[in-house]
């Protein structure tokens, strides 16, 4: 009997010490290796992404202000993409900065904490990037189909219901995905081989099971991926259709102007997104999805406001009525202040 208690209290202690043991070692920190290990590369990529990063944000910042400030723009084109701007402004925001800072100080730690904070701010923005983009296929749906009842059915209400309900489903999806990463042990110092805590990257290096966080990740990419990416089809199957039946050619060339810069915007955010990872899951290389990664975390979300400036008149005009307003109102003043 002696002998069982102390065999029992024996294989207590080593299990206990086994726990303390796994609690010293569970992680608390991730490296974020980047894009290059390189240090000559590194002043160039610093470089390169800083600006790109200012311009994304001086692009952005002009559509949202010329969409509050001009009043032609005051209709749910323009109100979702204000919208959409401001997302692109905060999606960009939660990587970039912390790739800098990575850069210049040649530090790659992120916290634990850290991590799964910009892990579930990336997966919120994109998402609502997702959702928007949907709500403005929508729009333009409305727009060249049923052009008579436009105003009706857009309107105000239904605008801002939209855009709400884009937000609550970003926000529940990313906290779902997040509280199962938190379930996660990550028993080792884990290298991650990309420049953000990115979802699956964090769930390959799990050392628990990830058989439930895999059927989450795909079930959600088929609902909340596959499902806008349809209705976006399916609009532009039917905006396509209707302008084909447009007799004159005037009529179809204005049509699809109306059209045309979100059509770009809609191309390029789901064939740099589909192509990071279909490329990535056929290369099997995390350096390679890293760097297409740039494409719809920076280049994307930089490239919005010149293809709506540039293809789209009515934010042509405004932009220019704001500049000049901005350059003549201090300069204006300046005279009046003098002359009195």
């Amino acid at each position: 009997m002696h002998d069982c208690v102390m065999l029992f209290l024996s294989y207590f202690c080593s299990h206990i010490e086994d726990m303390e043991l796994e609690n010293d070692t569970r992680i608390l920190e991730f490296l974020l290796l980047g894009l290059s290990e390189g240090p000559e590369l590194q002043p160039f990529l610093f470089g390169l992404f800083l600006s790109m990063y200012l311009v994304m944000i001086l692009g952005n910042l002009l559509i949202i202000l010329a969409v509050i400030s001009v009043s032609h723009l005051q209709k749910p084109m323009y109100f979702f993409l204000a919208n959409l701007s401001f997302v692109d402004i905060c999606f960009t925001s939660t990587t970039i900065p912390k790739m800098l800072v990575n850069i210049q100080t040649q530090r790659k730690v992120i916290p634990y904490g850290s991590c799964i904070v910009q892990m579930y701010f990336f997966i919120l923005f994109a998402s609502l990037d997702n959702f928007l983009l949907t709500v403005m296929a929508y729009d333009r749906f409305v727009a060249i189909c049923q052009p008579l009842h436009y105003i009706t059915i857009m309107n105000p209400q239904l605008c801002g219901l939209l855009v709400l309900v884009s937000w609550i489903m970003s926000v529940l999806h990313s906290l779902l995905q997040t509280l199962m990463v938190l379930r996660l042990s990550f028993c080792t110092k884990v290298e991650i081989p990309h420049f953000f805590c990115e979802l699956n990257q964090m769930i390959q290096l799990a050392c628990s099971d990830t058989f439930l966080n895999n059927l989450v990740v795909y079930s959600a990419a088929v609902l909340l991926a596959g499902v806008p990416l349809a209705g976006v089809l399916y609009s532009y199957s039917k905006i396509v259709s209707s302008i084909c039946g447009i007799s004159s050619s005037q009529g179809k060339r204005k049509a699809f102007s109306t059209c045309a810069s979100h059509l770009s915007v809609v191309s390029l955010f789901y064939c740099t997104s589909l192509g990071v990872y279909l490329s990535s899951a056929a290369t099997q290389s995390s350096h390679s999805s890293a760097v297409a990664s740039v494409m719809y975390t920076m280049v994307t979300p930089m490239l919005n406001p010149f293809i709506y400036s540039l293809r789209n008149k009515d934010i042509k005009e405004s932009l220019n009525i704001f500049f000049r307003a901005a350059i003549k109102g201090p300069f204006f003043n300046k005279c009046l202040c003098l002359q009195a």
